[in-house]
């Protein structure tokens, strides 16, 4: 195992890894097709309304089959995107996956508790594996993904739909370019007001929690507008809804610390609406309202760039984005790698905040 400082200085953007390689490099030799066949692994909200729907608007994959505990919902799902019953798992049949060669992709769409175990279940069928965010639970727990999808030669890439958005892109490239010097301060923030009582994020063991689930976007915002990776964080909870939120944190507040001296003011939270991204600069400033929303996001920069370039939904971009590396065997944009960063520093910030102590990175 690793400290977090040297995965993060190992793992900075855009700097090659002595430590860990894009997953590409250990991809399999398989038949050239001309589309992926992708199955779904837990067909809650996000895999029914988002996914799904996503599929059948992409040009490089396909809804190949689902992975559902539940008999009622495969029936449905077969019924209505015409799967085949051979396509079609349950959690006690899961590894048969590793003899269709109708599926090429497992994306697992579960709560953050069961994405190690089932990346590892996925990686050892010899299918690449994508894994929605929160990565995981611990940095450990991102380390042992990374390892095992290194091990059985398949690819590991991250559900961050912003980084195939333009619009993000846009953002990313001022911070490379420096247009207008250096960064000395973002305030970033990412949240919505969640009426669920007894739902995954919720509960701790679950893995909920604000700062994994919508904290991560605004964590992004910061870590992407200044292309650089935090050394320290202070960090503070709160809850509204104590009866709610008994276990996990409701709101997080955080500070980052950058190596240039950039700061980042930054908040997440399940009980209040936002979704922005402020940057200012040596010699100007930058705004994106909202930063991370589905549909495509917005901005301006003070030297009258307009960012706003059309995208009716991330989540197809994201799917022919991956698949297309996948199938080039090209660097995947968001690898295992990204995914491990980010659950470094919500674990520093959740120590922050349970001890009131700056804790460096």
């Amino acid at each position: 195992m690793f400290s977090r400082r040297e995965v993060l200085k190992n793992v900075a953007i855009g700097t090659a890894s002595s430590i860990f390689l894009p997953n590409s490099l250990w991809a399999s030799t398989k038949p050239k097709k001309e589309k992926l066949g992708i199955a779904l692994v837990g067909l809650g909200y996000y895999s029914t309304d988002i996914l799904a729907p996503a599929l059948q608007a992409t040009e490089k994959c396909y809804l190949a089959g689902i992975v559902t505990g539940t008999p009622a919902k495969a029936e449905a799902w077969k019924k209505k995107y015409n799967i085949p019953d051979k396509n079609i798992y349950n959690y006690q049949n899961f590894s048969q996956i590793a003899n269709n060669p109708d599926i090429d992709v497992i994306y697992i769409v579960l709560p953050p508790s069961m994405h190690l175990e089932y990346t590892q279940k996925a990686a050892k069928t010899g299918k690449h594996v994508f894994c929605e965010k929160p990565m995981a639970m611990t940095a450990a727990e991102c380390e042992a993904m990374i390892k095992v999808c290194k091990d059985n030669k398949v690819n590991l890439s991250i559900g961050y739909r912003c980084q195939h958005d333009p619009n993000i892109q846009a953002y990313m490239k001022v911070a490379k370019e420096k247009p207008f010097g250096k960064v000395k301060m973002v305030t970033s923030a990412a949240g919505y007001f969640d009426g669920r009582t007894n739902h995954w994020k919720q509960n701790k063991a679950l893995g909920g929690g604000c700062m994994g689930d919508m904290g991560v976007y605004a964590l992004q915002g910061a870590r992407l507008a200044t292309g650089e990776e935090p050394i320290a964080v202070t960090a503070q909870a709160s809850t509204t809804r104590p009866e709610i939120y008994k276990e996990v944190e409701e709101t997080m507040m955080f500070q980052l610390e950058f190596p240039s001296g950039a700061v980042a003011s930054c908040m997440t939270s399940f009980g209040i609406n936002m979704n922005y991204l402020n940057v200012s600069y040596e010699k100007g400033w930058l705004k994106m309202e909202p930063q991370s929303g589905y549909s495509g996001n917005q901005g301006s920069m003070s030297n009258g760039t307009i960012i706003n370039f059309p995208l009716k939904t991330q989540q197809p971009k994201q799917l022919d984005e991956d698949c297309m590396a996948l199938m080039n065997n090209t660097p995947l944009i968001v690898p295992g790698e990204e995914g491990l960063r980010d659950i470094i520093i919500v674990e520093a910030t959740k120590k922050a905040a349970a001890s009131g102590q700056r804790v460096k990175l």
